[in-house]
């Protein structure tokens, strides 16, 4: 089961969030038919929509962060509520399994250079949107960017995914921790030192209790708990949502007969005749 963890230092200058998002990632490669490297890239992305989820304060807030990207993976798109569901897709799939120099998935390789939109719906007249280059294409490096450059948070962001012999996924997650400015230099010093351990989050994540990360994130910083939330993989899509897409088809696509609108995010099929579609684009015809 899917894991979000927030706590706070008692003196309410460090954030952390921590999860482990096996379950998650491991859906949407099901859901998806993704292979490894669509199935890590897309994992990482689910992993920080989700945890960036729970900061949202209001219950039917929504963030959405867009990766478009030059890449053979074309872009990647997570969506998530304030408890941290999620969902998502790859605009391309169907990329080749590549090693880097590392000896890890190539994905950065696969997204290339781009950018990233993180959008808020905070329930005002206009969603709150921030873009960024992306500087890396390492998910991680980009997420922590966009927070100093677009919400001015130093922060630090670890998310990764371990893809199993089968291509399952074995361990997903991943952490942000946050900082406020008026933070004792030493502590920040301390912290970064800590961090150079976490290196490769997933393999970790395989091994530990996000408990036990959270204690070893703080060090000797006294902190609390403050939420637990239990994400999953969740689209809320409908027919009457996906309706939307009929008036953008031409009279001769909806002439052709029954059409067939995919969801993007669940893959779920939806079906309108033609008497149907024609009734939604001009009301009746």
């Amino acid at each position: 089961m899917a894991k979000i963890l927030r706590a706070l230092s008692n003196d309410k200058n460090i954030a952390i969030f921590v999860m482990e998002s096996t379950d998650i990632v491991e859906e949407a490669r099901k859901i998806h038919n993704l292979p490894p490297i669509p199935t890590a890239a897309l994992g990482r992305l689910l992993t920080a929509a989700s945890m960036m989820g729970v900061m949202l304060k209001g219950e039917k807030h929504t963030i959405s962060i867009q990766i478009s990207c030059t890449g053979v993976l074309k872009g990647l798109v997570a969506v998530s509520d304030s408890k941290g569901n999620v969902k998502g897709y790859v605009k391309n799939k169907n990329v080749l399994t590549e090693i880097n120099e590392a000896g890890k998935l190539n994905v950065k390789g696969a997204i290339g250079e781009g950018t990233l939109t993180v959008i808020k719906d905070l329930g005002l007249k206009e969603p709150y949107i921030g873009r960024i280059e992306l500087i890396s294409g390492e998910i991680a490096e980009d997420i922590t960017h966009y927070f100093a450059l677009s919400e001015q948070i130093p922060s630090a962001v670890a998310l990764g995914v371990l893809i199993d012999k089968d291509e399952s996924v074995r361990s997903a997650g991943g952490f942000i921790i946050q900082v406020l400015p008026e933070t004792r230099p030493d502590i920040i010093l301390n912290l970064e030192e800590r961090l150079k351990s976490f290196s490769n989050i997933s393999s970790i994540l395989a091994e530990n209790d996000i408990v036990d990360i959270v204690t070893e994130l703080f060090g000797d910083i006294e902190y609390e708990i403050l939420d637990e939330y239990y994400p999953k993989y969740k689209c809320d899509c409908s027919k009457q949502k996906v309706e939307s897409i009929i008036p953008l088809l031409t009279d001769d696509e909806i002439s052709d007969g029954k059409i067939e609108i995919v969801c993007s995010f669940c893959e779920k099929k939806y079906y309108f005749t033609r008497e149907e579609a024609f009734k939604i684009k001009y009301g009746s015809k």
